[in-house]
């Protein structure tokens, strides 16, 4: 089955709303056995939006269109499917029911025009949204299917979960797919590790995808899925303590579970982050149980008195070193109370710092068997440099743990 996705927004052409759910619809297209072949944005323009239906319509057998939902007079894929497919508006009483009740629920007036949301495409059969009032619409059209969903990023997710069982069962192909996740290595480097070692059978493909300092190994297998467990063990070994997780693990997560099994916490001082790290290990549920907190030690005066780095350190070394970085992590570890402490310090720029070029950044772990320093050179802009260094700082944290 061959698919399009037409993200319907002309905010999204502006500028103004970046185009997130492309990318989610086309993991989940694929892992349903739909090949995306083509995946646009247009503009809130009724004839443009039907001419690109009929476009699409042509070369593929299933037209996703997300966005344009909504109440107001700019949102327009209702009438524009209708007038594709020839398949005139029809209102739903049972549709209005629903949006009355969840707005008295909501404890606010209905205005008139959330009605437009209970006209649907002849034919056409209106999903559930959850948490939103936009229903999503299943029109099947001569052999063809053209779904469209609500534009917010979570009103899609939720309308389209069954949605995914259906196309593929429509597709009548079983799509696997498995993620080795790697720190430490840029992709070329991955990469030429990887291919070292596999040799991909029939029906296999593999992909690298790379960003925040991680690199995703991605196999996936259209057929009996445990060809790929091979792959996945040939991978994890070659890449050894690179590798800190598969498939849809999170680094921060791998590090909570690491320092839960253990029965430990871990506290954090951070300088050029400006509480960054912080945030990233405190943002699951349950993380207070391994995570005691952060001191956001900004001033290079409040390295001393918030954390405790001696003034002599400071004088000698500057607030950007190595030095600086290790009694940080000494002082988060013994003023916040944990077993390991995290530190770094750093030039997130757009200037250098101390004679030091930006990106320059020292990260510290100290446990109870000592502490350890790493300088990186971070690429990028301030905001790349800041986030590349939280990646970077919960790896160190994440090695230290499985080698302790």
């Amino acid at each position: 089955m061959k698919g399009a996705v037409l993200a319907v927004g002309s905010e999204l052409l502006l500028g103004d709303v970046v185009n997130s759910n492309a990318a989610f619809l086309g993991r989940q297209l694929a892992a349903a056995g739909v090949e995306v072949i083509s995946s646009v944005a247009v503009a809130d323009d009724l004839p443009r939006l039907v001419a690109l239906i009929h476009h699409h319509l042509l070369e593929s057998d299933l037209v996703v269109l997300c966005g344009g939902l909504g109440p107001t007079v700019d949102d327009l894929t209702r009438d524009a499917i209708a007038a594709a497919c020839g398949a005139p508006l029809v209102h739903h009483a049972e549709i209005e029911a629903e949006l009355v009740e969840k707005f008295r629920r909501y404890g606010v007036p209905m205005p008139e025009a959330v009605l437009r949301q209970a006209q649907v495409p002849t034919g056409a059969e209106a999903l559930a949204n959850p948490v939103g009032t936009a229903p999503g619409l299943w029109l099947p059209f001569n052999d063809k299917v053209l779904l469209a969903l609500p534009g917010p990023p979570h009103e899609l997710a939720a309308v389209a979960a069954p949605v995914w069982p259906r196309l593929a069962e429509l597709t009548g192909t079983v799509v696997t797919t498995r993620q080795v996740l790697v720190s430490g290595l840029g992709e070329p480097l991955v990469a030429e590790a990887v291919e070292a070692v596999i040799t991909l059978p029939e029906g296999v493909a593999l992909s690298y995808l790379a960003g925040g300092a991680v690199v995703r190994v991605r196999f996936t297998a259209s057929g009996d899925p445990s060809v790929l467990e091979p792959l996945v063990a040939a991978v994890d070994a070659a890449l050894a303590d690179k590798v800190w997780g598969h498939d849809s693990d999170t680094l921060d997560g791998v590090v909570h579970a690491a320092l839960a099994a253990r029965g430990q916490t871990v506290a954090v001082a951070e300088s050029l982050t400006g509480g960054l790290l912080g945030a990233a290990l405190s943002e699951r549920s349950g993380s207070s149980a391994t995570f005691r907190g952060s001191a956001v030690a900004y001033a290079t005066d409040l390295k001393a008195s918030l954390v405790g780095v001696p003034e002599a350190v400071l004088a000698e070394h500057g607030a950007v070193s190595a030095e600086t970085a290790a009694a940080l992590a000494q002082g988060a570890r013994s003023t916040l109370g944990a077993d390991w402490g995290l530190a770094v310090t750093g030039v997130a720029g757009p200037t250098e710092q101390e004679g030091k070029p930006v990106g320059t950044v020292f990260l510290a772990v100290a446990g109870p068997e000592g502490t350890d320093v790493v300088e990186r050179r971070l690429p990028g802009g301030r905001d790349r440099v800041r986030a590349l260094t939280v990646t970077a700082a919960l790896d160190l944290l994440r090695r230290a743990l499985g080698n302790g």
